[in-house]
């Protein structure tokens, strides 16, 4: 059996004729292969830990109920894009070198927003959020930045404190 996992790419040490019921796999579309491995182990994820809670029926849901569906759709869909990565027809597509910066500005911006959001408030950790996840993007522009972080701080205040009245600090601690 020959498996392509990219670099990992290990020959078949089989004589020159197939025997009966071995079967040959080779990745040809490794974005497609991998993206149907994430939505499977993540359906696989949401539909386990849905199942330990009462499912009911589909006239009357229980709380087990979306997530075991749903789990269960995402991992169906996983397979079914995994296997049309093996398959011949599919466009030979590599997994180029993963962004290790964008994925930690984005993760680090998120994390100083839920840290900071107490004693900076809303308006603050909002323009620190955008602003440091922006820094992700190979686009990056400070003027499309502030502009981005002016309109989603201005949004955000409309719709959770002013519209669905949050109880949110909106500037920091020491300014009252």
């Amino acid at each position: 059996m020959s498996v392509s996992l990219g670099a990992l790419t290990r020959p078949a040490r089989l004589s020159r004729r197939r025997r009966w019921g071995e079967a040959q796999m080779r990745i040809v579309n490794e974005k497609n292969f991998w993206a149907g491995v994430m939505f499977l182990a993540f359906g696989l994820f949401f539909a386990g830990f849905g199942g330990r809670y009462v499912l009911g029926t589909a006239a009357r849901m229980g709380p087990g109920y979306f997530p075991v569906v749903l789990g269960s759709l995402l991992a169906l869909l996983g397979i079914v894009i995994a296997l049309g990565a093996v398959s011949a027809r599919a466009a030979a597509e590599n997994v180029a070198a993963f962004a290790w910066k964008p994925l930690l500005l984005v993760l680090v911006s998120t994390v100083l927003f839920a840290v900071l959001l107490p004693a900076l408030g809303l308006i603050v950790c909002l323009c620190l959020l955008v602003i440091v996840s922006s820094l992700a993007s190979h686009e990056f522009a400070w003027r499309a930045t502030l502009l981005n972080a002016a309109a989603l701080t201005a949004i955000c205040v409309v719709v959770f404190v002013w519209a669905l009245k949050l109880q949110l600090r909106l500037l920091p601690a020491f300014l009252g």
